[in-house]
């Protein structure tokens, strides 16, 4: 479920993984790593929110070969 505030919208961490077609825990351990920038916002419960820009870089990250 996309998250819209201020006119942006936002994804969670779930729909995230789908559209870049990695795991969570990729995803988790890639942020741990340093290897993707942490998402900028989070919502109330503190999760995070990633814009379609988000998506994209972790898209191209999953695309690297080797």
């Amino acid at each position: 479920m996309t998250v819209n505030m201020r006119g942006q919208t936002y994804y969670r961490t779930a729909e995230v993984c789908v559209k870049a077609g990695i795991s969570r825990s990729t995803l988790f351990r890639w942020l741990r790593r340093g290897i993707l920038e942490d998402a900028s916002q989070r919502d109330r419960r503190g999760w995070r929110l990633f814009t379609d820009r988000d998506i994209s870089r972790i898209t191209n990250e999953s695309n690297k070969v080797g």
